[in-house]
Formats: C-alpha cells, sequence, structure tokens
C-alpha cells in the first residue's frame, strides 16, 4: 500500500501562519521534504488549494518575475518544485469548490477517497495541507509518515499546526537534520 507523507512548515512555537494569515516567516516553499522524487500525487484541502495553484502557476508563467506572495522572484529550487506541481497528479477534498484551473486536478468529497486511492497501486502522496486538512487525515488515520520543518521564529498568536488532530498519536522519530537559517527537519512514522 502506498504511504500518504504529510509535511509542513512550522514556527517554534507550533504555529503555521500568523493571526492574519501571515507566511512571509518561510524563507522557501522549495521542496526540502524530499518527496518529489517519492511521490506521483499530492493531496490538499480546499481552502489551501486555490492559493497553491494561484502561487504554482505564478512561478511556471515567470520564473524569474517577483511574486506577488513574496515579495521576491522564486528561487531555482522554487521553480523546480513548479515544474513538479504542473506535471503532478493533485487530489483536493472539498465541498466547496466545483472546479480547478489545473488539468491534473480533481476534487474528491469524503475522506473515505483518499483512503480509497491510500489502497490503489502507485508511488506515495504528498499531503501538502492545510493544516485541517492534514489533522482530518491524522484522525482517520491515513498518515503514514510526517515531516516538519520548524522554522526558528515565534510567532505568538496565529493557527496551530496541529489544532485539530483530535486523539494522541505516539510518534517514531525517523530522522532529524539542521537546514540552513537556523530550521530543523524532523521526519516521524506514525504507524
Amino acid at each position: 500500500m502506498r504511504k500518504i507523507i504529510a509535511a509542513l512548515q512550522v514556527s517554534l512555537d507550533g504555529l503555521i501562519e500568523g493571526p492574519q494569515g501571515e507566511l512571509d516567516w518561510v524563507d522557501s516553499w522549495e521542496d526540502r521534504f524530499d518527496v518529489c522524487g517519492q511521490v506521483d500525487a499530492c493531496l490538499l484541502g480546499g481552502g489551501m488549494y486555490p492559493g497553491y495553484e494561484a502561487y504554482w502557476s505564478a512561478v511556471q508563467a515567470d520564473p524569474t518575475g517577483v511574486l506577488e506572495f513574496t515579495g521576491r522572484p522564486p528561487t531555482v529550487q522554487e521553480v523546480a518544485y513548479a515544474r513538479f506541481a504542473a506535471a503532478t497528479e493533485h487530489v483536493v477534498l472539498t465541498r466547496r469548490l466545483n472546479q480547478a484551473a489545473w488539468p491534473q486536478t480533481r476534487i474528491v468529497r469524503d475522506i473515505a477517497d483518499i483512503g480509497a486511492l491510500k489502497s490503489r497501486s502507485g508511488r506515495d502522496m504528498h499531503a501538502v495541507g492545510g493544516a485541517a486538512f492534514v489533522a482530518s487525515l491524522i484522525n482517520a488515520d491515513l498518515v503514514d509518515e510526517l515531516r516538519v520543518i520548524v522554522n526558528p521564529i515565534l510567532l505568538g498568536p496565529g493557527k496551530r499546526l496541529f489544532g485539530d488532530v483530535t486523539a494522541r498519536h505516539a510518534l517514531r522519530l525517523l530522522g532529524a537534520q539542521r537546514l540552513g537559517s537556523g530550521a530543523v527537519r524532523m521526519d516521524y512514522a506514525l504507524r
């Protein structure tokens, strides 16, 4: 059975965004999780998908232009991720969205549909986010591995990464490494 790998960035105080949805503390959106070579599908929640699609479409359309979201041009690694994203199947769990602009995107309405995808043959799947979506996958016992990059910043108020997880989960450390800018990546197994 293929694995679902949830990979997210978080502040040292456990937040994924500031109180107004700020993400300016994340220095890069490249694949520092090393999932691109391992997966053939990306999973997202309906709240995150529109911004994700817009961001990576903008990078692909103008790989040297200043991005509205970050105020800077994309890095070489972000351009590589944009190409990966454009060529990879995306599955969006949502009840609100009815369509997506990317041709390789499909919408599913029930978390059981994600479970059915997991049982099919194929490479692993990357649960990109958002936080409530990843929590729903954890609550449904669908996440096999959790890769978290902890950034060296305290945001104070904001949205907690695991605020919607409903039960205790013991994790097993698979590895940890220091990244640039003082960030730390930790990989855990949930099974």
